[in-house]
């Protein structure tokens, strides 16, 4: 099986990211515009619609907000299997680090979604510290 982890280090508190991690309807504004054009709640899943037309259904298996971990599966589509895991961390007063992990098969999807996530990775930093900073200067 293959996996995916993606680190990242964003310059804005824990709970403000996970604030936006756990607004789970809410991607397409708060977590990933342009990358992301909509996302609609449909009982216990969303469908995702990306930049490219993409769109995917994925059950919205847990949201803990002891551990701020949000976790859900990719159903349908290409993989017979995903499942992921959003996690919040705090790294010391205004910082923190979002751990994201994609376990997929068949690994030969690992290149493309990689890309994805990598891309996705870059847009939710951006969004999320770009936030922070208006919030501060406005």
């Amino acid at each position: 099986m293959a996996s995916i982890r993606k680190e990242i280090l964003i310059e804005v508190p824990a709970e403000d990211v996970w604030a936006a991690v756990r607004d789970v309807g809410e991607v397409h504004r708060r977590l990933a515009p342009g990358a992301v054009t909509d996302v609609r709640l449909e009982g216990d899943s969303r469908l995702v619609t990306f930049s490219n037309g993409m769109v995917v259904r994925e059950l919205i298996v847990d949201i803990d907000d002891d551990t701020r971990r949000f976790a859900y599966a990719a159903v349908g589509g290409r993989a017979r299997h995903h499942n992921a895991t959003m996690q919040v961390f705090t790294e010391g007063g205004r910082r923190s680090r979002l751990v994201w992990v994609t376990d997929l098969l068949p690994n030969e999807l690992a290149g493309s979604i990689g890309v994805l996530v990598n891309q996705l990775g870059d847009v939710i930093k951006k969004t999320l510290e770009g936030s922070a900073s208006s919030e501060r200067t406005g």
